[in-house]
């Protein structure tokens, strides 16, 4: 009898401790959730082994979590073990700012981040056309130092993006480095920004009607805006089209994806390697939109979604790329919704152009690199070097003519 009394109370505490187990409270089951869908996507998984991946989540568990704030902590401490910034989770401000931008609304001071060569730095790949930082001619690039004070080191990425969202009508102050190592310190106002990610217009260069198509981002709509856009021009009778991607940061890929079949008639668009090692190929449809002769324009803010068009063309001798090397980020993420509605971002593949090419870290190189200083106003007026593009195109669509009379 004492036995089975004995065995009895041993199986209700082990009971009593695998319901303590199972029954998580809703902050622990954040720490959970997310240690999960990086275990499950993460495109590296020997590096999961490195970092001991499944110790992490042991000793997050470890922690006191209580609120949201515990678990958010308890998030990022894992997720900096994997050294990867762009692996990472947005708090529900963070994310829901990060949403509207890609749905074309942004309010701010109008600058697109990224992690420096180190890691531990914060750089600018571009500064929006319109907002505040474009005005202040913060170039691609540029080293951001800190945000009103705090030091950017200690913010990291999502903090210092974190820092510079405020009020409409708030100011906030930049200490930032440039590529001279001048430091200079920046008071901006943050207001909203009208994204207007596709804009067009026609061009008279020479004898020649050309067609400018500047695409500033890939957020929801800009597919079809393109299509619109290219539909328009060559109801005006366009010789030829300037594509241009200077500045772009990326955005959704999947628009980027779609941007590039509107030009290919068939053709690698991309490829992936994923977490099997396995390198997917993305293929254009048969049918174009536009199918005449075109160059494009990049520099060191063309990034992610924009590189892989850039890469795609060039690849497929469809463009001539002019401007500067591109940033490169070649990295994908997969953005999936916390339940308590933050966010959580992983690295779930790399990609690479049709031939090959790895753009993380490299970025692309253009056909024809053009003289600086590089105009700080794509678009504008005396952009230099949008006429040197047109000089370009128009000396394309003269070598047939001369062929021919030859």
């Amino acid at each position: 009898m004492r036995l089975l009394i004995t065995l009895a109370l041993s199986c209700i505490l082990l009971l009593g401790n695998a319901c303590t187990v199972v029954a998580l409270s809703d902050t622990q089951q954040l720490v959970v959730d997310s240690w999960r869908l990086v275990n499950q996507g993460f495109w590296n998984p020997d590096h999961l082994d490195e970092v001991r991946w499944r110790r992490q989540r042991q000793k997050a568990m470890e922690r006191s979590i209580e609120s949201s704030d515990d678990a958010y902590r308890a998030i990022e401490s894992m997720l900096a073990q994997l050294g990867d910034p762009y692996t990472r989770l947005l708090r529900p401000d963070d994310y829901t700012a990060l949403k509207n931008s890609t749905s074309g609304n942004l309010s701010g001071v109008g600058l697109q981040l990224g992690p420096d060569e180190e890691g531990n730095g914060v750089v600018v790949i571009s500064a929006l056309e319109g907002s505040p930082a474009g005005e202040a001619e913060i170039t691609s690039g540029t080293r951001l130092l800190s945000v009103d004070g705090r030091p950017v080191i200690d913010l990291g990425l999502e903090g210092t993006v974190s820092a510079l969202r405020g009020d409409v009508g708030s100011q906030v102050v930049l200490t930032v480095e440039n590529s001279n190592d001048e430091t200079n310190e920046l008071t901006l106002e943050r207001r909203s920004v009208d994204l207007r990610p596709v804009r067009t217009r026609r061009l008279r260069s020479g004898s020649h009607t050309l067609g400018y198509l500047r695409i500033t981002q890939f957020s929801d709509g800009v597919p079809e805006q393109v299509k619109e856009a290219l539909t328009e021009l060559q109801n005006k009778e366009i010789e030829g089209l300037v594509l241009d991607l200077r500045n772009n940061s990326g955005g959704l890929v999947s628009a980027g994806l779609a941007v590039a079949d509107d030009f290919l008639a068939g053709g690698a668009i991309v490829e992936t390697r994923n977490r099997e090692g396995i390198n997917d190929t993305i293929q254009a449809s048969l049918q174009t939109v536009y199918d005449g002769p075109m160059v494009i324009l990049v520099n060191g803010g063309t990034a992610s979604a924009s590189e892989i068009l850039a890469g795609a063309l060039q690849d497929n001798e469809r463009a001539t790329l002019l401007g500067g090397q591109t940033f490169g980020k070649g990295l994908i993420q997969t953005l999936t919704n916390l339940s308590d509605g933050s966010g959580l971002a992983v690295t779930v593949a790399g990609y690479m152009t049709p031939s090959g090419r790895d753009i993380q870290g490299e970025g692309i190189a253009p056909d024809r690199l053009l003289s600086d200083p590089e105009p700080l106003n794509p678009g504008g007026d005396g952009d230099r070097w949008l006429s040197e593009a047109e000089q370009w195109m128009e000396a394309l669509l003269e070598q047939p003519a001369e062929a021919t009379e030859a």
